[in-house]
């Protein structure tokens, strides 16, 4: 199965297709995405803008999700970012906080406020 995702004029993903392998291979059987996309755009009625993605990532650096951005100039998916101050590392398009989060047996939560992993704190009930 390939896995197309169509793309909103502002290039946000707006639905994931699924998209039989036998719909998208050339006359040689090889899987190819121009014929994902020429079967895409009369399936749906001439829409243009689709973009194959993969589960496994590291094509496009990642798998669409609806929410996610596709950038042409970077050929990847981006996810939304999670809170203004976290930074996009370029290597594999993903956001990361600006602190690194403390690395112990504890849990934690980003606190946009003050810049800082907040740890969660368990109540209990006597």
């Amino acid at each position: 199965m390939a896995y197309f995702a169509q793309l909103d004029n502002q290039n946000e993903v707006i639905n994931i297709i699924v998209v039989d392998d036998n719909d998208i291979k050339d006359e040689n059987g090889i899987l190819q995405e121009y014929k994902g996309l020429a079967f895409l755009i009369g399936w749906s009625n001439g829409h243009t803008n689709w973009k194959q993605t993969w589960k496994e990532g590291g094509i496009r650096k990642n798998y669409a999700g609806i929410g996610y951005t596709y950038d042409p100039q970077r050929d990847a998916f981006i996810p939304f970012k999670p809170y203004s101050s976290w930074i996009l590392i370029e290597e594999t398009c993903q956001w990361t906080a600006p602190v690194a989060m403390p690395i112990d047996e504890k849990s934690y939560n980003w606190d946009e406020s003050s810049l800082s992993w907040i740890e969660n704190v368990v109540a209990t009930l006597k």
